[in-house]
């Protein structure tokens, strides 16, 4: 297997006028892996997306994608697929229309019958775009981005407006697309699709990237926290804790299993019931909480 990365972004900047909405971003997506792009609205992800599918030229720095400069739709454009938040289809056209046509514009082949039949819109191939509701318009831009099996994938949003069944089937596609090899670029605001199924996860904030990394490499720089609560007057706690005047108790720790481990044998020892008593490693949506703090 290739080691040359799918997507090389290099000091790359974007300015709108006086607004700088990307600062010289660097980042690498291998070969096979997903990749999710997130952000707090305004962090310059969507910027960043749209020049390196070739849509928005770069004020500055490099990108290449497959070796090849985005702008390069010959070489660039049959071997990747795109779902935007929004598609734009035309209204007019019928679902079948629609996903042939895609096929013509990026020079990609496929069975149309296939596709449909993967995404399960076969049923309303004839029906205009216009008739279709939202959470069918969200299957039929996920039909044209996995249209002819590309190599690279950018999913944006993928999951918003479908139902959880729709959610399973996209990602069960998804996961059968990466066996096979294809590369993909997730955004989304489901952050639990994140944490999930990203291989590496760049953070993004004010234009440059907050954080990068596995799941694990971002959740390990904030302590896991245990919480319960106490109904009672009890010895002192074996363990740094705050606790509040209703009884709640929270105790951060790096090292989770060594503290709770304490902690129940404290209880088991005092006869202490620990009320509501949670604990778990920090998330991928407390990481992105504590961006800017």
């Amino acid at each position: 297997m290739s080691t040359t990365p799918v997507i090389d972004v290099e000091r790359l900047n974007l300015t709108y006028g006086d607004f700088h909405a990307v600062r010289d971003l660097s980042f690498q997506v291998r070969r096979g892996e997903l990749y999710a792009l997130l952000g707090t609205n305004g962090a310059g992800k969507t910027s960043t997306l749209e020049v390196v599918e070739g849509h928005r030229r770069p004020t500055s720095g490099t990108v290449r994608v497959f070796g090849h400069d985005p702008d390069d739709r010959r070489a660039v454009r049959p071997r990747t697929g795109v779902m935007l938040q929004e598609s734009g289809f035309s209204p007019d056209l019928t679902v079948r229309e629609s996903v042939h046509l895609i096929g013509r514009l990026t020079r990609r082949t496929d069975d149309v019958d296939r596709v449909l039949d993967l995404v399960d819109l076969t049923d309303r191939a004839g029906r205009r775009v216009a008739q279709l509701s939202g959470g069918e318009k969200r299957r039929l831009d996920f039909a044209t981005a996995v249209y002819g099996t590309p190599e690279l994938i950018f999913l944006d949003e993928p999951t918003t407006g479908l139902d959880i069944q729709s959610r399973d089937d996209l990602w069960a596609t998804v996961d059968r697309l990466r066996e096979n090899g294809t590369t993909i670029v997730l955004t989304t605001h489901y952050l639990e699709e994140a944490q999930q199924r990203a291989d590496r996860i760049g953070l993004m904030h004010q234009g440059t990237f907050h954080r990068e990394g596995t799941v694990a490499e971002l959740t390990r720089t904030l302590p896991a926290v245990i919480r319960f609560t106490l109904g009672q007057v009890v010895p002192t706690l074996p363990l740094q804790a705050t606790v509040a005047a209703d009884g709640k108790v929270v105790i951060e720790t790096f090292a989770l299993q060594k503290d709770l481990h304490l902690l129940l044998g404290w209880a088991q020892d005092h006869a202490v019931h620990l009320s509501d008593l949670q604990a778990g490693p920090t998330r991928l949506d407390d990481v992105f909480r504590a961006i800017g703090t």
